[in-house]
C-alpha cells in the first residue's frame, strides 16, 4: 500500500518505476518459486504487472472518422456501382454525423475548450460533447459530438476539410487524476454526395434478412482504405515515452521467460493464468508497430486449458477467451476483411451495406470496440452473450443481430439506448422474460437502476398499465427510431407485449418478420 501511494503521488525524491519495480519482481519470484501455493505472492505479482503495463496519463487510441480518411456522406441509398469504399461511406438520415473519440481510459473535461474542431461543418455555436457512459457519469472512455451539414444545395458535391486538435490546453483528466498531456492534431475530409436516393416514403419498407443467402463475399478494391490502419498513428511517442516503453517491454519479456520456466516444472493453474496475462500485455504494447497479435493462439490455448482444469471459474476464463479472440480478429485489416460481407440481393452491388459477421464464435463478452467504430451492420448471433456492455461506442450502427444468445432481460440491452442510428434490431431466441429476478443489473458494471431509473419523471402521476408491466423494455426502447424489431423466441413475447411495442416504437414497420399497417 505504501509503495502504491508513493508511485501514484510521485513523491519528490522517490525513485521511478523502472528503478524500484525490478527489485520487487525479484522478491516476488523468490516467493512464488519457493511456494507456488501461497496466493499472496501471485496477487502481489498481479499488482506489479498492472504497475508495469499501465500508462498513467490518458491517451487517444482511436477515432471516427479516422485520421487522413476521406469520408463520403450519402443519402439513404446510393447508386448501384457507386465507386466509393463501403468503409468510408456513411448513410445519412439527418443533417448531422458523429465525431467519436476513443481514449484508453475514462476521462472527463472533453468540451469545446479542450477539443478544437476547425471546419465549415462546425457551426457558430460550440460543439456539445457527450460522454458515452451508461451510468450517467461525467467520465467516459468514449466521447461523441455531432457535426452539422451546412445549409444549401444538398445535391452538389463538395469537400470539407476537418481538423481536430486536443491536448493543447489542460482540462482532459482521467478518473485517477492524470491530465492528457500529449498535444495531438489529426485531419480528415468529408465529401457530400447526395446522389439519387429512394423516396423518403419508401424507406423502411424493405425487411432486413439475416439469412446467409442475403450476404456475399466482399472482394477488396483499390479505393478501399483500412478503417483501422490509421488508428495506431494516434500514439505518438517522444524520447521519454520511448525510453519508458522499452523498459516496460523488456520487463514483460523477462517475466514471460520466468513463467515459462515455472510451468515447465509444475502444472499450475494460476501460473497459466499469469502467463496468459503477460503474453497479452506484451502483445498490447508491441501491437502498434507490429500490427498483429503474435501470442493470441497460445493465450487462447491457455484459457482452454484453464476451463478444463478449473471449472469453478469457467465463466471468467470464457470471458477472457472471448476478449482475446476479438483482439485476434480485429488485429489487422486482412483478418477483418475475411469477416466482412455485402448485404445485397446482388453481389455486384457495391452500394449495398457492409456487414461485419462475428457469429458462431462462442463469445461470452465483447471488446476491441476501438477497432470497430466504423461498423454500421453487425451480426453477433449464435454466441453466448449475457451483456453487450461497451457496444454504445459504435455510433454508426444501424443494423444489429443479437439473436440466439443468452441475454436474460432488457437490462442487458442498455447500451443500445445510445445508438441513435439503430434502425433494425434482432434479439430473437434469447432468454428475455425467462427469469423472475433480473440478475444482469448485478453482473454489469453499470446497473440499470443507477442510470435509466434516474430519468423517470417523478412528477408524473399517471402511468400507463403497459409501462408498469414492461417498464424495463419501455426505458430501453422509448428513445429509439427502430423500423424493424425481431423478438420472437423470448419468454416475454405475447400479443399484449407486441401491442406495447407498437405503441412505444411508433416508427416500427416490421415486427417479427411481419409488416405492420
Amino acid at each position: 500500500l505504501l509503495l502504491s501511494n508513493l508511485l501514484k503521488r510521485k513523491v519528490e525524491g522517490f525513485v521511478s518505476k523502472e528503478k524500484v519495480l525490478p527489485d520487487e519482481y525479484e522478491f516476488v519470484h523468490q516467493a512464488i518459486f519457493t511456494d507456488p501455493d501461497d496466493q499472496s505472492g501471485w496477487f502481489y505479482h498481479l499488482w506489479l504487472l498492472d504497475q508495469t503495463v499501465r500508462v498513467d496519463s490518458p491517451q487517444l487510441v482511436s477515432s471516427w472518422p479516422t485520421p487522413g480518411s476521406d469520408l463520403i456522406l450519402l443519402g439513404d441509398r446510393c447508386l448501384d456501382g457507386c465507386a466509393s469504399s463501403p468503409f468510408t461511406r456513411f448513410h445519412l438520415d439527418s443533417r448531422t454525423f458523429p465525431l467519436v473519440l476513443y481514449f484508453n481510459q475514462a476521462v472527463e473535461g472533453v468540451n469545446s475548450s479542450t477539443i478544437t474542431v476547425d471546419s465549415e461543418l462546425n457551426t457558430n455555436k460550440d460543439l456539445v460533447w457527450k460522454p458515452l457512459s451508461s451510468c450517467n457519469s461525467k467520465a467516459a472512455q468514449v466521447w461523441v459530438t455531432q457535426l452539422n451539414l451546412p445549409d444549401g444545395n444538398t445535391h452538389s458535391s463538395k469537400v470539407f476539410p476537418v481538423e481536430v486538435s486536443l491536448g493543447h490546453s489542460q482540462g482532459i483528466i482521467s478518473s485517477s487524476g492524470f491530465h492528457y498531456s500529449n498535444p495531438f492534431c489529426f485531419a480528415f475530409r468529408v465529401s457530400l454526395q447526395f446522389v439519387e436516393t429512394q423516396p423518403v416514403e419508401a424507406l423502411g419498407k424493405e425487411i432486413i434478412s439475416w439469412r446467409d443467402e442475403s450476404f456475399h463475399n466482399y472482394n477488396a478494391h483499390s479505393q478501399d482504405s483500412s478503417p483501422i490502419s490509421s488508428l495506431y498513428q494516434l500514439s505518438i511517442k517522444n524520447d521519454n515515452e520511448l525510453t519508458d516503453f522499452e523498459w516496460r517491454a523488456a520487463t514483460i519479456a523477462k517475466e514471460i521467460d520466468h513463467f515459462r520456466e515455472l510451468l515447465s516444472l509444475i502444472n499450475c493453474k494460476i501460473g497459466k493464468l499469469t502467463l496468459a496475462r503477460l503474453l497479452m500485455a506484451h502483445d498490447a504494447m508491441m501491437c502498434p508497430p507490429a500490427n498483429k497479435i503474435s501470442h493470441s493462439e497460445e493465450v487462447l490455448e491457455l484459457y482452454n486449458d484453464l476451463m478444463r482444469l478449473d471449472p469453478t471459474h469457467v465463466q471468467y476464463y470464457k470471458d477472457q477467451h472471448s476478449l482475446v479472440l476479438l483482439q485476434q480478429v480485429t488485429s489487422n485489416w486482412e483478418s477483418l476483411l475475411s469477416r466482412c460481407f455485402h448485404y445485397s440481393n446482388s453481389p455486384s452491388n457495391r452500394g449495398s451495406p457492409m456487414c461485419l459477421q462475428l457469429k458462431n464464435l462462442s463469445l461470452s463478452r465483447l471488446g476491441s470496440f476501438d477497432k470497430l467504430l466504423w461498423v454500421q451492420m453487425l451480426d453477433l448471433s449464435h454466441n453466448e452473450l449475457r451483456s453487450i456492455e461497451g457496444l454504445e461506442a459504435l455510433q454508426l450502427l444501424s443494423c444489429l443481430n443479437l439473436s440466439n444468445n443468452i441475454l436474460g432481460s432488457f437490462t442487458a440491452l442498455e447500451p443500445i439506448r445510445q445508438l441513435k442510428s439503430l434502425r433494425a434490431l434482432n434479439i430473437s431466441y434469447n432468454e428475455i422474460g425467462a427469469h423472475s429476478i433480473d440478475t444482469t443489473k448485478y453482473l454489469c458494471s453499470s446497473p440499470l437502476s443507477h442510470s435509466v431509473g434516474s430519468e423517470w419523471n417523478h412528477g408524473q402521476t399517471v402511468i400507463d398499465d403497459d409501462i408498469k408491466s414492461y417498464w424495463e423494455a419501455y426505458f430501453i426502447l422509448k428513445g429509439l427510431n427502430l423500423t424493424q424489431f425481431d423478438i420472437v423466441g423470448n419468454a416475454i413475447v405475447n400479443e399484449k407485449f407486441k401491442s406495447f411495442l407498437i405503441k412505444v416504437l411508433p416508427g416500427l414497420k416490421w415486427l417479427d418478420g411481419e409488416q405492420l399497417h
